[in-house]
């Protein structure tokens, strides 16, 4: 009996897929982070890559890539092999936010293929203590009689921590001014020295100054306390109940990697943050993990692209 042609293109193809699969990985992987060592991306990066190693049976390193708003390590990864060996930490912010920030930028969001969100993180307002204020009113209260007098940091032009202050200025009807680090090691050190007063960024970063009294804490930007900072209010808690800002990262692969490879990444995943030890890192680091597969983590950045172009439009937020 002849075979159709169809049948055996189909047959040769999930074969091939399979073969992809077997073989997959076959050497070290490396996830590529955006950001320096410290704060939730990098912190992400490091919960996950003991526990991917051992499922898969081979080494998975890290590439500290930072720079660029994040952009260093996205043309980086969009332009490395699709082979599941090269893969990307993403921010939500650089992620969702930089096509909204700048005009040319060396990736596109159909560069990348969605393999697994991995964790998600309020933010807490934070400062140094010599800030006046017991609390998010009266911090306003003296933004609102000096405006100017405060700095805030960010994580970098285009981070989450500095759309979302920008929001927060805008909602608060305060002025604070900018100052851009690569990432939020350098600009904890900074706020903690006294130089910057402020920082929003989330609790990875912080909550060991807070929790010794080395910064005081106004709030936190989520619909919950952080189990991490109980007597920390929540915006709406504290009086802003219409301020949210929330981070998230996922797990990314260059668009042309194979499907049964995404595939078999995106179940590995699944199993490395079920596992009880990354739980309990996850805990004691103050991040939430929250896994989706590839179909919502791509809806995610859909709805999330648009809503940013929106918001960085309507507050007339710019890249520095």
């Amino acid at each position: 009996m002849k075979i159709p042609h169809s049948l055996m293109a189909a047959t040769l193809a999930l074969s091939g897929l399979a073969m992809a699969q077997d073989s997959y990985p076959s050497k070290a992987i490396t996830l590529t982070v955006p950001n320096p060592p410290g704060g939730v991306v990098d912190t992400s990066a490091r919960l996950l890559n003991e526990p991917l190693a051992r499922v898969l049976g081979q080494p998975v390193v890290i590439d500290n890539k930072a720079g660029g708003s994040g952009n260093v390590a996205y043309g980086a990864v969009a332009r490395a092999k699709a082979d599941g060996y090269n893969l990307l930490i993403s921010y939500s912010a650089y992620h969702v936010g930089n096509p909204a920030l700048t005009q040319s930028l060396p990736w596109e969001a159909k560069d990348f293929a969605p393999v697994a969100l991995l964790t998600v993180a309020t933010n807490v307002i934070a400062a140094h203590p010599s800030v006046p204020g017991n609390n998010l009113k009266e911090f306003i209260a003296y933004l609102k009689a000096n405006p100017g007098k405060v700095n805030y940091a960010s994580q970098g032009n285009g981070s989450l921590s500095h759309i979302g202050t920008e929001i927060f200025k805008q909602q608060s009807g305060t002025f604070m001014t900018h100052i851009p680090y690569r990432g939020s090691g350098p600009a904890v050190a900074d706020v903690l020295a006294g130089q910057v007063q402020v920082f929003i960024t989330t609790p990875p970063s912080v909550m060991q100054h807070v929790l010794s009294g080395k910064l005081k804490a106004f709030a936190v930007t989520g619909t919950k306390r952080h189990p991490g900072l109980p007597n920390v209010p929540t915006v709406a808690e504290a009086g802003m109940p219409d301020f949210k800002l929330e981070a998230w990262v996922g797990l990314f692969a260059p668009a042309a990697t194979p499907p049964a490879v995404v595939s078999k990444l995106t179940a590995d995943v699944k199993k490395s943050l079920e596992m009880s030890e990354t739980r309990q890192r996850a805990d004691a680091a103050g991040i939430e993990l929250r896994y989706l597969p590839p179909e919502a983590l791509g809806d995610l950045v859909k709805t999330e692209t648009a809503y940013w172009a929106k918001t960085i439009k309507s507050a007339g937020i710019k890249a520095d």
